[in-house]
């Protein structure tokens, strides 16, 4: 084996992408290719699909077999309602666990993965979880996975989501918890198929944090995150700060931030072991 394939799907809307680089922000498929030729051992390539996208052509199930694996992005879309850029979704996540391809992905991800299995998502009764989800524990059966090999039983991730898993199928294996959300990643095995789903996001870094808040700022106000513009600018300039000079320990204690999310070690455990511990076994095994 000298390289592997991925297909990256971002759900975003065009005009959702648009809002997010006029703001400063990555395109969410631009980091998870990234995030993936990052933690990958060999070298590695990866196609698009913008599945919300009118006239977006999907892989036929011969050519979603060529891949090694599909990786989720997040999305701002809302996966209850009930439109073509969501079925279309979820549809082919359920073409995904057919194919017997192995899947991981991001929030939006989490919840494609768990719905497509026969799961559910609601709004979170305790509103939006914003910035770093804090105490993310691992279950038993997390501390069990392979997913989390090499991750402490308790750690903080970056987020950034309304809704919840709440149901899972008996397909799921819920593997993380905090106190504001009750899944925080899940595994799924359905049809030979695993699809390993995080509802944060190891993706981002300080810097993109910082332009996801830059961009949802009128939001984060209604919701009481800041009381002002101007403290919302302050922190976004905080975690600018800090992202361009990690020594800052002055803006570190202030934030309560630490590795775990700024030590990229810590932070992609999960990406490494899902490319070294599904994806590239199952390609041997195929070989």
């Amino acid at each position: 084996m000298t390289s592997l394939r991925f297909l990256v799907v971002d759900g975003y809307t065009k005009a959702a992408r648009d809002q997010l680089q006029d703001g400063g922000a990555s395109v969410a498929a631009d980091l998870y290719v990234k995030m993936l030729q990052t933690c990958s051992p060999v070298p590695t390539s990866c196609d698009v699909l913008f599945p919300s996208d009118p006239g977006s052509q999907f892989p036929d199930s011969a050519h979603l077999r060529s891949y090694d694996g599909v990786a989720w992005t997040g999305c701002s879309l809302c996966i209850n309602d009930d439109i073509p850029e969501v079925q279309r979704q979820v549809a082919f996540a359920q073409a995904t666990y057919a194919a017997g391809i192995p899947a991981f992905g991001s929030c939006w991800a989490a919840q494609i993965a768990t719905v497509a299995a026969g799961g559910r998502v609601a709004p979170n009764p305790k509103g939006r979880e914003m910035g770093i989800a804090r105490k993310i524990q691992l279950t038993p059966a997390g501390r069990a996975h392979p997913m989390y090999e090499g991750k402490a039983s308790v750690f903080d991730g970056f987020i950034s989501h309304d809704d919840e898993i709440t149901h899972l199928p008996p397909s799921c294996t819920h593997l993380a918890s905090n106190a504001w959300t009750r899944v925080q990643a899940v595994s799924v095995q359905l049809q030979g198929a695993s699809f390993w789903g995080l509802q944060y996001h190891p993706e981002y870094d300080l810097r993109e944090l910082a332009r996801l808040t830059y961009c949802r700022i009128p939001k984060l106000m209604r919701y009481g995150f800041f009381q002002t513009e101007q403290a919302a600018h302050e922190y976004v300039g905080d975690l600018e700060a800090l992202h361009s000079d990690p020594t800052r320990k002055d803006i570190a204690w202030k934030l309560g931030i630490d590795e775990d999310v700024m030590n990229n070690d810590v932070r992609l455990i999960e990406v490494r072991n899902w490319i070294t511990k599904l994806v590239i076994p199952r390609r041997l095994t195929l070989s």
